[in-house]
């Protein structure tokens, strides 16, 4: 069926789903019927995609731009354009509300609607459409809308949706922290949906099979009353087998907020704790502002008293950050527990504070996405690189819950201490020999990276027996893995110890599933 608007982006996954085009759906009011939301991978081909949509016949196209899809966002649209020129093509999304006049999409494109587009872009369809109207300047910032007059997206949902995607929800807009590498250190406020109402769409997706959320509030324990009765729905469905995902500020946790995590089942809870720097001046040039003894208490509580998977993150290049005072933060973060240590290379992303420090930093970033730094005063080239390997080796085999038994063994072993005193200095080692084994450090499989772990222990003065008995107690994790030839030797795999059947972990996805014993 012909539509004359369609709302398309491109996402990283077939995973993920588009909560930004839901939204602009959910708010086109008589519009609704006339348009339709088709959703592609940055893996897809781009005249496919083009093709796609012109099978349509649109007269709109409204593109989401991010970060990670802007160049191939850019090969779908010149293809349009060439083909169909007489199509309107509008872009919103983060990562052309700022700087947009520099950008070649945006040059390709007809029309910009920078900012929170929800009510802005009904407004551009109905002129058009209507009265064939178009805007008198090519760049137009959208005011920003009354939270309380949104349009919920959570309808747009599909069952499909439900079942295969990932479910984004949020209680809240803005943040009121100024964080100079971060978006939302452009936020006026906070802003939060009615609480009620926001429930009572959870409570439909529930009904409708949804067992995973994924809240992308910035601050979700900023308000602890709010927080409260979000996590108390949850709780009381909790038997449902549902899996939360939440960002939180890492030195907020009051009593009333701990009380209700201990009741929460192990992994149904999952944390995303922005830490970013260890280093007090550092923080002090990003205008970050935390306090330190609080986020060792909260991680070491989580870590002792709750089920939670805690994911807290640093960020490799911030100005003034050195080799040095990162591996310390590493360190310190490391012997809080959590369950994983997300390390992240600094990217500058479009409008964020942070080029203010470009000269005297001397901080040089890529021209092309992500944007991600190239080197700083305090950390030359070859540092970034050997740190950017660093975090994805680290990712593969700590972060992934394949190799919990191995990783600690390495990291904090007697045996392995000449490798170095701390976990930072001993997988600065690992990663050293991972880089000579493998030229490539993504799309290295379970059995292949198994075998690189365990020459390394190997080749480290770790008995052979030492060294496979360890690894075959990380595969015993996991009931459906084999063993691979290297490890096979006269043991009995013991499918018991890595049953869990408890409804809760059907449900997890699967990285968080490896990380339950």
């Amino acid at each position: 069926m012909n539509k004359d608007i369609i709302l398309s982006t491109l996402n990283a996954r077939y995973a993920h789903s588009s909560f930004g085009l839901r939204y602009l759906f959910a708010n086109l009011r008589d519009l609704k019927d006339h348009a339709e939301i088709l959703e592609f991978t940055i893996s897809q081909n781009a005249r496919d995609i083009a093709d796609q949509i012109l099978k349509k016949n649109p007269k709109i196209i409204g593109f989401g731009v991010y970060i990670w899809n802007t160049d191939e966002t850019l090969q779908v649209i010149q293809t349009i354009k060439k083909v169909a020129p007489e199509i309107i093509i509008v872009l919103g999304g983060p990562e052309v509300s700022y700087e947009s006049e520099s950008q070649r999409i945006c040059e390709i494109a007809d029309f910009i609607l920078k900012g929170e587009s929800d009510f802005s872009f009904y407004e551009f369809c109905k002129n058009y459409l209507k009265d064939s109207k178009l805007p008198s300047q090519k760049f137009n910032s959208s005011p920003l809308p009354d939270i309380k007059l949104i349009q919920s997206p959570y309808a747009q949902y599909s069952d499909h949706d439900v079942q295969h995607r990932v479910i984004y929800v949020e209680a809240s807009r803005g943040c009121p922290f100024k964080c100079e590498y971060c978006l939302s250190s452009l936020d006026v406020s906070v802003r939060n949906f009615e609480t009620d109402h926001f429930l009572a769409d959870l409570e439909k997706l529930i009904e409708r099979g949804a067992r995973q959320f994924k809240f992308i509030d910035r601050t979700f324990n900023l308000s602890p009353k709010i927080s409260n009765q979000i996590l108390q729905f949850f709780l009381d469905r909790i038997e449902k087998g549902l899996f939360l995902h939440f960002e939180m500020v890492p030195d907020r946790l009051p009593e009333e907020l701990r009380n209700l995590i201990i009741k929460f089942p192990k992994g149904s809870l999952q944390f995303e704790i922005g830490i970013q720097t260890f280093n007090t001046e550092v923080a002090k040039n990003v205008s970050r502002r935390q306090n330190y003894e609080l986020i060792k208490d909260n991680l070491l509580f989580l870590a002792d008293h709750t089920g939670v998977h805690t994911h807290a993150d640093l960020i490799v290049g911030l100005p003034g950050e050195t080799m040095e005072s990162f591996g310390l933060g590493f360190n310190t973060l490391y012997s809080y527990r959590p369950d994983e240590v997300q390390v992240g290379i600094l990217k500058r992303l479009k409008g964020t504070p942070i080029i203010r420090h470009d000269q005297e930093f001397k901080m040089v970033y890529e021209d092309a996405p992500p944007f991600q730094i190239l080197k700083t005063i305090d950390m030359n080239f070859s540092e970034i690189q050997f740190m950017s390997k660093f975090a994805k080796y680290w990712d593969l085999t700590a972060n992934s819950g394949n190799f919990i038994s191995t990783m600690k063994f390495i990291l904090e072993s007697e045996s392995m201490i000449h490798l170095g005193l701390t976990p930072f200095d001993r997988f600065k080692v690992l990663t050293q020999f991972m880089m000579k084994k493998h030229s490539e450090s993504h799309s290295i499989a379970l059995n292949a990276l198994a075998e690189t772990l365990f020459q390394f222990m190997k080749e480290n003065a770790v008995e052979e027996k030492t060294a496979k008995d360890i690894l075959i107690q990380d595969y015993k994790r996991d009931e459906k893995r084999g063993l691979p030839a290297f490890l096979k030797y006269e043991v009995v795999f013991d499918k018991s110890t890595a049953a869990i059947t408890d409804q809760l972990k059907s449900n997890l996805p699967k990285r968080q599933r490896q990380h339950i014993n």
